[in-house]
């Protein structure tokens, strides 16, 4: 738990939120090493300040455990990411969108419905929204064209969940990740005590009840109601914590950025990866999901550098400040930063081949350092071109590049007649332990007059290493 000097900086954070921006009541936590470490609520819900057991609507929280069953199931086999809907959903032919552009919004299908206000009326069977919300005219833009979010897409990925399972897409939720993660108390609809979603008037301090009900169709995108104790469980889970229950590779999957919501003229700060908001402010990026139903609003952040996270409910239409999740975070950096990983030498050494690859390389004349991280990796860092990247052994010479600008080439050592080391080859690019080494076979060649103290004449130098190594053709 945080010491209490933190705690009462984050109660009056709270505080001053629920006050200043007139919201009935707000429960949020902050989470550490996938523990609830700080609860805090404020105003009241039935005459009683909420706890970390009280139930809001999660709004589109709801569509990260979507998208987390839709990875599980891609993960047995059951379809690819590039399968297209119709495949496993004959009825949905328009537009061919696939399974991955349904979970990152670039399916180019309508944002909400063709009916009235799915968020505040009565919901329908799934052939019913087929037939009134995804007819030709609701295709907004080509699939993979842009961004567009789209509420119908989570409504056709939930099906997609019941298809496949052959039950509800709710029981498979409860039972393959609400079950084992011990969320007993999150539900479809809500159960006592909940917070009833209000509308507090604009210009007045008196609120107006919004309606609840069952989505049907549409539920998937929004109908799941949570606590702040279920949702640390489950923000533990998205921080990795839980690998029996999502294969780590899958995660850094559903964590990267692949659409942005662009702003012309503006630099961007939110993303959607594969069912998960990636958000970058201020260079720090966070991965998660806002919820927005009518009579309730909710956050679920992780710091993707620490691994915090934190959790804001609250049951108000709106009014919730944007930058509140992150002032309780930067509060909690700032009382108790996470200690330094204590350094210890690498269990079992680090083989002669790899320590003979270490150090000072060079691309041109740009430096490289190449290093091995401290889970075994090799590591890349460029002191100017930005091009860092992280590499895994692939092979006896070979290693395959797992992030950055070589995410996914190949890095092979090339060794000399003797087995000395030659240079690194990265993609054709080759580094070399000096820059342009003449001996290390530079693409191009080497000018054979070296380095010198004043730039080639007309006829030698570059043009003239040009002219040796191209010839027209006859």
């Amino acid at each position: 738990m945080v010491r209490d000097h933190t705690q009462r900086a984050l109660a009056q954070r709270l505080a001053v939120e629920q006050s200043e921006r007139r919201l009935p009541s707000i429960a949020s936590g902050l989470v550490r090493s996938g523990r609830l470490v700080w609860f805090g609520g404020a105003g009241e819900v039935s005459g009683a300040p909420p706890t970390d057991e009280t139930q809001y609507r999660c709004g589109s929280i709801s569509k990260t455990f979507i998208a987390v069953e839709v990875m599980r199931l891609r993960d047995e086999g059951r379809f690819t990411l590039v399968d297209p809907i119709s495949s496993h959903l004959p009825e949905v032919v328009r537009p061919e969108a696939t399974i991955s552009q349904l979970l990152s919004h670039t399916s180019g299908i309508r944002a909400e419905t063709s009916g009235p206000w799915w968020e505040r009326t009565p919901g329908i069977p799934f052939d019913a929204l087929v037939s009134g919300s995804l007819r030709p005219e609701d295709v907004v833009s080509p699939p993979g064209r842009r961004f567009h979010y789209s509420n119908v897409g989570y409504a056709i990925l939930g099906e997609l969940i019941a298809r496949t399972r052959r039950r509800p897409w709710d029981d498979v939720i409860a039972e393959e990740l609400l079950g084992p993660l011990g969320m007993l108390r999150t539900t479809t609809r809500p159960i006592e005590s909940f917070a009833h979603g209000l509308g507090v008037h604009p210009h007045a301090d008196v609120v107006m009840a919004e309606p609840e009900h069952d989505a049907v169709s549409m539920a998937p995108a929004g109908q799941l109601w949570s606590t702040v104790d279920d949702l640390s469980r489950w923000s533990a889970l998205l921080s990795g914590h839980h690998p029996e229950l999502l294969a780590p590779g899958t995660l850094d999957e559903m964590r990267e950025p692949m659409a942005l919501n662009d702003t012309p003229d503006l630099p961007w700060t939110l993303a959607h990866g594969l069912g998960l908001q990636v958000l970058n402010r201020d260079g720090t990026r966070s991965f998660g999901h806002l919820g927005s139903m009518p009579g309730h609003l909710a956050v679920l952040r992780v710091d993707a550098r620490s691994g915090d996270a934190v959790i804001v409910l609250t049951n108000a239409t709106s009014g919730l400040s944007v930058d509140l999740d992150q002032d309780l975070l930067h509060i909690l950096h700032r009382h108790e930063p996470q200690p330094p990983e204590t350094w210890r030498p690498t269990p079992g050494g680090v083989d002669s081949a790899t320590l003979e690859i270490l150090g000072a390389w060079y691309w041109g004349t740009s430096t490289f350092v190449l290093s091995v991280g401290r889970g075994g990796d090799l590591e890349l860092h460029a002191l100017a071109t930005g091009r860092e990247a992280s590499f895994r052994r692939s092979g006896a010479h070979t290693y395959v590049g797992l992030s950055g600008y070589y995410h996914g080439e190949t890095l092979s050592v090339v060794r000399r007649a003797d087995g000395s080391v030659s240079h690194l080859d990265i993609g054709s690019f080759v580094l070399t332990r000096s820059a342009y080494d003449p001996s290390a076979g530079v693409p191009g060649g080497v000018d054979p007059e070296g380095w010198k103290g004043s730039p080639p004449q007309t006829e030698t130098g570059a043009r003239h290493l040009l002219q040796r190594h191209w010839r027209r053709p006859t």
